[in-house]
């Protein structure tokens, strides 16, 4: 059952209408802190010949940091430098927005140590309940 105060309700959240609002007011605030609004996404695809995406990076730039959120290849394009170049292609773009730094999350099944191998470091690991598997955070110094 919902919680009650003061008129207000608290219930679990479903409603992404909800959730966009508060970003946006996160937003607001977080300009007003630092009077810097340069929020932009930024991605790189992999596109074939007929326009067909098979894979890409996506994230934002924002305050001096490159967020990557999601970069997926299919396993048959993997070991062929797509993801290296798809990875510099945005770095460099990140870089002439201004960024200093990238950072992403990834999970130890996914690929931290194309992470690692492309100048990441590790700077935290939180492990999951399945034995042996973790989410780890990664930084990259970009300049």
């Amino acid at each position: 059952m919902p919680a009650r105060s003061e008129g207000f309700t608290i219930a679990l959240a479903h409603n992404g209408d909800a959730r966009t609002q508060a970003a946006a007011a996160l937003y607001r605030h977080n300009i007003e802190q630092t009077g810097i609004d340069d929020r932009a996404v930024i991605g790189a695809e992999l596109t074939d010949p007929s326009g067909k995406i098979w894979g890409g990076i996506w994230g934002r730039t924002e305050l001096g940091l490159l967020f990557l959120d999601m970069f997926f290849l299919p396993e048959k394009l993997l070991g062929r430098s797509y993801g290296s170049q798809l990875l510099m292609a945005i770095e460099e773009k990140a870089i002439r927005r201004g960024c200093k730094r990238a950072v992403v999350e990834t999970s130890s099944f996914q690929a931290p140590q194309f992470y690692r191998l492309h100048g990441f470091e590790e700077f935290g690991k939180v492990e999951f309940v399945i034995p042996g598997h973790a989410r780890i955070f990664l930084r990259k110094n970009l300049q």
